[in-house]
């Protein structure tokens, strides 16, 4: 193999797996928004935001497409069975978000499943950002987290669970709507 063969397939690599995160992001957000969207009574409301939220998420998978295909100013360095370790934190965060899922549930307050599934996404981008070597996801950890916080605060003042839906969806919407027009744009 010979080293414009390794450089044209770690360009490869790094284009595509950019697109594909730019890609997950924005799907993911698309459900966040939509879960956020489901919180407003207005049924007008409710609609807009679904409608606005199917527009910007078919902007970032185009712009996925797009941004990906310019030039790219660094090459990613993945780690050693980086794979690997993806689907370990993949598949802890899935266990997470069934376990705050059947804790909620069981407790008596399944207000708490935004809150804490959000809590769950963003911690799991912690990791992510170093295996996949995309140290914005670092960024999108700290904000979902945060998002998860205010949720948290939220539902401490009494509010409902319709509410704290709306706030921690469409937090968790931006935040990773933002990280997908980044990643594609960025890098």
């Amino acid at each position: 193999m010979t080293t414009e063969t390794t450089d044209a397939e770690c360009l490869a690599l790094t284009r595509n797996l950019r697109r594909r995160g730019a890609i997950v992001l924005a799907v993911f957000a698309l459900v966040w928004a939509f879960a956020g969207g489901s919180g407003i009574a207005a049924v007008p409301v409710s609609v807009a935001v679904g409608v606005v939220a199917a527009v910007v998420t078919a902007g970032a998978v185009v712009l996925a497409f797009r941004g990906t295909a310019g030039p790219v100013t660094r090459l990613v360095r993945l780690p050693e069975k980086w794979n690997r370790g993806v689907g370990l934190v993949n598949t802890a965060e899935l266990v997470a978000i069934f376990a705050v899922i059947a804790a909620s549930n069981a407790s008596g307050h399944p207000e708490f499943i935004p809150v804490g599934i959000c809590l769950v996404v963003g911690l799991h981008f912690f990791p992510l950002a170093r295996l996949f070597d995309q140290g914005q996801y670092k960024w999108t950890a700290i904000f979902l987290t945060a998002v998860a916080l205010v949720g948290l605060v939220v539902l401490a003042a009494g509010t409902t669970a319709e509410t704290i839906r709306t706030v921690v969806g469409l937090g968790a919407a931006i935040v990773l709507w933002a990280s997908s027009f980044h990643v594609a744009l960025r890098g």
